[in-house]
């Protein structure tokens, strides 16, 4: 496993781009972000996926998500008319996943399997967002939380511990927090808040 300690709030450039070949070669990853630490791989890796879903213990059922730089992307992956984009511009960057109707351009794998949804969040995390904007794509994202245990992963030693063996690349941004984010549903007639975590969803109640 390549252990890279990156600054929290001042990331350096060359550790970054480390850990972008290596996400382009198809490994996965464990980083930091604005709440806790998150496990991603990228989008189109079949292999890195299922990995994650091993590493996690996900079901058939997990409704996955992706992680963005900025709302550039989001026609890609998601289908949102001007009201909804508007709405998502004045609510991001955000610790807020919302769920979206899926375009053909999500791998059915990532889709919720009956709504056919994709999550999407925008973070603020320098490391995030360096290393997003260096990747030049989203990435296949999930908390870090193992099968068992209610809270996420906040602490590198910890990390490193369980899960040496298990990912490729660990981005060490220092402790992380044990918050989870706040889940908005935007797949159907009207908003609907399915977690309260971190993120601020007054907009949405």
């Amino acid at each position: 496993m390549l252990h890279l300690r990156i600054h929290p709030d001042n990331p350096q450039p060359r550790l970054i781009s480390q850990a972008v070949e290596r996400i382009r070669a198809g490994d996965v990853v464990v980083y930091p972000t604005d709440a806790a630490y998150a496990i991603g791989c990228q989008i189109g890796n079949k292999n890195a996926m299922e990995r994650i879903s091993q590493i996690r213990g996900l079901g058939p059922k997990h409704q996955y998500a992706i992680i963005c730089s900025d709302l550039s992307d989001i026609a890609t992956y998601a289908k949102v008319d001007n009201a909804m984009y508007r709405l998502l511009k004045n609510n991001t960057p955000a610790v807020t996943t919302f769920i979206l109707p899926a375009t053909s351009e999500v791998p059915k794998r990532l889709m919720h399997p009956k709504k056919k949804t994709i999550g999407l969040r925008i973070p603020s995390n320098p490391i995030c967002q360096m290393l997003l904007k260096e990747l030049g794509e989203p990435l296949l994202t999930s908390t870090l939380i193992l099968p068992g245990i209610d809270d996420p992963l906040d602490d590198p030693y910890e990390i490193e511990m369980q899960l040496e063996k298990r990912i490729d690349v660990f981005i060490d941004g220092g402790l992380g927090t044990l918050s989870t984010t706040s889940i908005v549903d935007l797949s159907g007639e009207s908003p609907v808040v399915i977690r309260k975590g971190v993120g601020d969803v007054s907009a949405f109640e």
